[in-house]
């Protein structure tokens, strides 16, 4: 027997780590910076080269339909959070064993949601390198300049002290930074893409490649589209950090600051992708800040922005998947919860995206690839068949039949651009000589 002095032992702490749910005193402000954080990052900045592919109007048309389909189904995921009275599902794959059953819920919903914050996380250590790199070139021109992979190991090594933040609300000061720096490079990008006019000669015509390497770049394409409404995947951990009572549950809350993140998702997105592609048409980067060197201040700022934004975007997405293996390791391992914990299990989990980043640096591709392998399900179909699963709706009624165009043009869009990124991804690892 323990006496009520005794400290109660490891087992119990355990139990206590495991059953401690997440933090719920989050404002609603929080989910909008946490949102815009989640949503807008590597990917803005690639959506002039997807308009190269597909050309003004499939291009408009694309960008439009995925915004509105994608706020349909954040609306969704936030009407579905509380779904059952007294329940509240803090995580995708919580919704998903309630949707599709305890043993098969699991195996549908994590393989989506790891994908998405696994690839995201690898896509910004590459972004991350980048940026920094590009910086201190322009900052400082008589500095020894070091090789594209040295910055992303700089980079990674930020993550080993970051990671060590226990949750959400710890890292909501780095989320907010992070937003504002997302609408303020994105600014700085349209602007400079303004300001600095067409380029001679610009063409708006299909890039001159062969037919098949072209539909795999428009596949591509498709992806890189997608990659940009990626906030879905941890939309639900975030709005389990939002207080819920019954005369204001969390969903009124966290809609709003929903609302908010797309009208700012919205301001970043459309003049950077049209005023991007009018200004260099084609032959634009896949890094559309790549393509500017003056004025040199301006673009070393939204370079360092951008470094900043993708340091807090990294453990928005890394904050699930450590609760995940820490979970795990404590349940099944009994490991015991702790700083040694975190350290292990967090460390780990930075230095294998470091190591992915570093080997595979290319940026476009990374970007078609997951998002449609990972994002298409998690931003477009999942949470429209999760919908009709547990609300069903009338049949042929206009919920049913947004629910079904969502799930084809999610399905299409998963199908052709993960062929399209595996594709490019080959292509370009046949000429590059990796590490340097």
């Amino acid at each position: 027997m323990v006496s009520a002095s005794s400290p109660p032992s490891k087992e119990v702490q355990s139990d206590k780590w495991v059953e401690n749910g997440p933090s719920r005193n989050a404002k609603w402000w929080y989910s909008t910076f946490h949102t815009v954080t989640a949503m807008i990052g590597a990917g803005v900045l690639s959506l002039p080269l997807a308009m190269a592919y597909l050309g003004w109007v499939p291009g408009i048309f694309l960008l439009l339909f995925a915004w509105c389909l994608t706020l349909n189904s954040m609306w969704q995921m936030i009407q579905l959070h509380e779904c059952v009275p007294g329940t509240r599902f803090d995580r995708y794959i919580d919704l998903g064993k309630h949707a599709f059953g305890p043993k098969l819920g699991p195996w549908i919903v994590l393989p989506q949601q790891l994908i998405v914050q696994i690839g995201c996380d690898i896509v910004y250590m590459v972004t991350g390198g980048q940026c920094l790199k590009k910086f201190m070139e322009i900052a400082c021109t008589n500095c020894t300049q070091l090789k594209q992979s040295y910055w992303i190991i700089i980079f990674g090594a930020i993550h080993f002290f970051l990671s060590q933040l226990p949750n959400f609300d710890s890292v909501a000061g780095v989320s907010l930074v992070a937003a504002v720096m997302s609408l303020s490079y994105s600014t700085i990008s349209w602007v400079a893409c303004l300001s600095r006019g067409r380029v001679d000669n610009v063409s708006y015509e299909y890039k001159q490649t062969g037919s098949t390497d072209l539909m795999f770049r428009v596949f591509n394409a498709l992806g890189q589209i997608s990659f940009a409404f990626a906030g879905h995947a941890v939309a639900l951990e975030i709005q389990a950090t939002i207080p819920s009572t019954p005369e204001k549950p969390s969903k009124i809350s966290m809609w709003k600051g929903s609302i908010c993140a797309y009208i700012i998702n919205a301001i970043c997105y459309f003049p950077v992708a049209f005023i991007g592609y009018w200004a260099f048409g084609r032959d634009v980067a896949d890094n559309v800040l790549m393509e500017f060197e003056k004025p040199a201040w301006l673009i070393a700022s939204a370079n360092l922005m951008v470094f900043i934004h993708v340091v807090g975007s990294y453990q928005v997405y890394a904050m699930p998947i450590f609760d995940l293996i820490e979970r795990m390791m404590v349940q099944r391992w009994k490991f015991p919860p702790g700083l040694a914990l975190r350290l292990v299990a967090r460390s780990t989990f930075v230095a294998f995206t470091l190591f992915v980043g570093v080997t595979f640096p290319f940026f476009g591709d990374l970007l078609g690839f997951f998002g449609g392998f990972g994002f298409a399900p998690t931003s477009f179909f999942l949470p429209s068949i999760i919908w009709l699963i547990i609300k069903k709706p009338k049949r042929f009624s206009i919920n049913w039949f947004i629910n079904w165009v969502s799930i084809f043009f999610g399905v299409s869009v998963m199908l052709a651009s993960t062929i399209g990124g595996l594709r490019n991804i080959a292509t370009d690892a046949s000429t590059y000589k990796f590490y340097t």
